[in-house]
């Protein structure tokens, strides 16, 4: 069995941490055919993630994503492609969070 760990910190909070995390198990379901739970906790959550060949969880807390998965003897062969199409997936939900918010633009006033 082959493991994959990610670790992501973040500064989301756990609310909104937690609403990323169940937007990315419905990916995982969409995409993959994954089945998942969500646990929910007072300081963290736990995603657990499964299909045929792959069992892991994300920990979802206030400042950080912890993934730990493990593939079957198949998806093994495959460990760098599904181990870089995760963190792509999980870093472009944390991108697009945290992206800076554009200033509103200056109006000029008119001379009185």
């Amino acid at each position: 069995m082959s493991d994959i760990r990610i670790h992501r910190d973040h500064s989301l909070g756990l609310k909104r941490a937690r609403e990323l995390a169940w937007t990315w198990a419905e990916q995982l379901e969409a995409k993959f055919g994954m089945d998942c739970t969500v646990l929910e906790g007072k300081t963290s959550d736990t995603v657990a993630f499964h299909r045929s060949g792959v069992k892991g969880e994300l920990i979802v807390a206030a400042d950080h994503f912890d993934l730990h998965a493990k593939l079957g003897l198949l998806l093994g062969a495959f460990k760098a492609t599904i181990e870089g199409e995760i963190q792509r997936e999980l870093d472009a939900l944390l991108a697009a969070e945290q992206a800076p918010v554009s200033p509103p633009k200056a109006t000029k006033k008119k001379p009185r």
